[in-house]
């Protein structure tokens, strides 16, 4: 992360993709993978793009015709796992392909592969998460609600019986001494061992209705959850792996719908149309709420040890984590209109690949030649 922008930001390329897009970028630095639709808007497209150049290496498109709200735009962010791409459609179209070629490995459709009748207005919306050699998705099949798939073949490694599945994504973690994917399903929270799938303890929300879509995030061995009806919570673990039903911690009002919280040190970060910076050292006390032109119900958030980059509408701002107030160091405009971007960024050393609409740029941060 850089301590400062440069005095003038350097676009270093930009690709217009065929359209807008509402699922993140993943990269590495070879290759940045995109989820998008076509101009006729009737197929999902994924694009596969040389990092250094932004010339597209490769294209997978495949029909995919839905009426899902705010398009039908890929929501998850591609999986880059190896010399693999796991990418996942907002209608439940799974591929995984090779990384430099393009070429399908497997494939399924998640609704009629598990018998997914779920109704999700947003569609699929969770990234694949990877747990050793094993695709873990959430598919709404009430005998098959979460599953995990060998990376290799595709073929059902296990399946757990369960609910509809939530908007946001699942992770891995050694929490209580046990090895567990953790994550919302519609309705509740919850963990699940990650060799077996079974199912291992629930938290029901006091208040209904949360959609369910900032990520958890570990903090040493405890778990931070934040939504939009039950505020941000502190969970503790026993030894045996349970967690404990009531938190350790509760802050009422950093209330996300939408943005998931990063924390730095001892200081827990969000946007719901403030940035907010709560400490985890005071039992989630704010210590403060800055308000910017550019902050909505949304920003995605990359953070170090130091400094948060937060995109704003149109904007880039660079925060000092370090300190309560949360200044603002840096910001530069990456869109000449002040635009919703739901995309999340990838960051690799220096280069920032940031969606804008249908443009997609990689932007040099630091100032060096």
């Amino acid at each position: 992360m850089p301590a400062s922008f440069p005095a003038e930001p350097q676009s270093l390329w930009t690709t217009v993709l065929p359209s807008a897009g509402l699922g993140g970028i993943a990269a590495n630095d070879q290759f940045v993978v995109v989820g998008h639709r076509d101009f006729d808007d009737f197929q999902d497209m994924f694009s596969c793009l040389d990092a250094a150049t932004g010339k597209t290496l490769w294209q997978l498109q495949y029909l995919a015709v839905d009426n899902l709200d705010y398009g039908q735009s890929p929501r998850s962010t591609p999986t880059i796992v190896d010399d693999r791409v796991i990418l996942l459609g907002a209608m439940g179209d799974l591929h995984c392909v090779e990384l430099a070629s393009g070429k399908i490995q497997w494939n399924m459709n998640l609704k009629s592969r598990f018998g997914a009748d779920a109704d999700l207005p947003w569609g699929y919306c969770g990234s694949p998460l990877i747990v050793d050699d094993k695709v873990i998705v959430q598919t709404g099949g009430k005998e098959a609600a979460l599953v995990a798939l060998d990376i290799a073949s595709g073929e059902v490694a296990w399946k757990t019986a369960g609910a509809a599945p939530s908007y946001g994504s699942l992770i891995v973690a050694t929490l209580g001494n046990r090895r567990q994917i953790v994550g919302h399903d519609a309705t509740t929270l919850g963990g699940w061992d990650a060799t077996t799938g079974v199912r291992l303890w629930t938290i029901t929300p006091e208040i209904e209705g949360d959609f369910n879509v900032p990520t958890p995030v570990v903090v040493d061995d405890k778990l931070l959850i934040a939504t939009e009806n039950n505020g941000t919570r502190l969970y503790q673990f026993q030894a045996d792996g349970m967690i404990d039903p009531e938190p350790v911690m509760t802050n009422r009002k950093l209330t996300p719908d939408m943005s998931s919280p990063v924390v730095v040190g001892k200081r827990v970060f969000c946007v719901n149309r403030f940035l907010y910076c709560l400490d985890l050292s005071q039992d989630l006390k704010e210590l403060s709420r800055q308000r910017d032109k550019t902050l909505g119900d949304y920003a995605a958030i990359i953070a170090d040890d130091s400094h948060l980059l937060v995109v704003g509408n149109g904007e880039l701002l660079l925060i000092d984590a370090t300190d309560d107030d949360c200044p603002i160091v840096g910001r530069f405009a990456f869109s000449a209109e002040k635009i919703d971007a739901f995309s999340h960024p990838a960051l690799v050393g220096d280069r920032l690949y940031l969606r804008s609409g249908a443009s997609l740029t990689c932007w040099k941060l630091s100032s060096d030649s």
